[in-house]
């Protein structure tokens, strides 16, 4: 069975970027990609549009995509990967859940930020809207200019308050397997010692991961959690940072802090989140 995966594409560079990005992951995987484009901002931006000019905005956003498939074709014809283009009338966020629920996506693959996105945030608004929002399905943000690397170390840091399912952590454990990858589980030291309810979680995270090239880390807490991830990320040459997003974790509060200032930690690497 073919993996369905969503790449919202507004044909800005970054889009280009992580529809590469997500080509390469899974080459050798039969996968069925659908290229999203959502027309709801042009639509929204003109108070009376006629049914004519919407339809010609249609046909160019079915042009534009057409043509996107065909250089995707050329640059990497792969008898492993099917392409499909979707061009909405919904806002993005809208779209892509539309797409998750119609398609079982398993996967959306997406930039940091659109065509008129600011790189000094930590993410773009449309990138944060759909970590908090968007239910069942894993979200792998590319950075911009991000040039590939087969992600060979990937990084989970990790609280142990939150008890996960093997259902939950299979996206993560697939890219594991595909490209025999050695996850580093992460944990900074917010307490004395673990509750027991952290220590259960923490045996099962062991026990689910068992089967895999997996080490435990533990960090004493003497920065900020982002200035640490990222010392981390960098001392082990992480390819790939992956994490759980639930109502009180750290993606959300820091996803929160993004959207009104700037903050020192950017992702560099592409960032898996997985929901709780």
């Amino acid at each position: 069975m073919k993996r369905q995966i969503l790449l919202p594409t507004d044909f800005s560079d970054n889009a280009w970027c992580a529809i590469d990005y997500a080509i390469k992951l899974f080459k050798d995987e039969p996968c069925e990609f659908r290229l999203l484009n959502s027309i709801a901002l042009k639509v929204s931006s003109m108070s009376s549009l006629s049914d004519r000019l919407l339809r010609v905005i249609k046909e160019k956003a079915i042009e534009d995509l057409n043509a996107l498939k065909d250089e995707i074709d050329t640059a990497s014809a792969n008898p492993n990967h099917e392409f499909d283009t979707v061009v909405s009338t919904l806002d993005l966020f809208h779209a892509m859940e539309n797409e998750v629920q119609k398609n079982n996506i398993q996967f959306i693959v997406m930039g940091t930020k659109g065509a008129t996105g600011a790189k000094e945030f930590f993410f773009g608004s449309n990138t944060v809207k759909v970590i908090k929002k968007i239910k069942n399905c894993s979200l792998l943000i590319i950075p911009d200019e991000y040039d590939y690397v087969t992600p060979k170390q990937i990084a989970f840091p990790t609280d142990f308050k939150v008890s996960l399912s093997k259902d939950q952590l299979k996206p993560l454990r697939d890219i594991l397997k595909l490209h025999e990858a050695k996850i580093r589980i992460l944990h900074i030291n917010e307490e004395e010692e673990l509750s027991e309810e952290q220590e259960q979680n923490f045996k099962n995270l062991k026990s689910y991961l068992s089967d895999l090239n997996c080490s435990f880390h533990w960090m004493p807490e003497y920065s900020t959690k982002d200035h640490a991830i990222k010392e981390f990320i960098e001392d082990l040459e992480i390819d790939m940072l992956t994490m759980v997003s639930h109502d009180k974790s750290w993606i959300e509060r820091l996803a929160n802090k993004a959207v009104i200032k700037k903050i020192g930690f950017r992702p560099f690497v592409p960032f898996l989140v997985l929901k709780a």
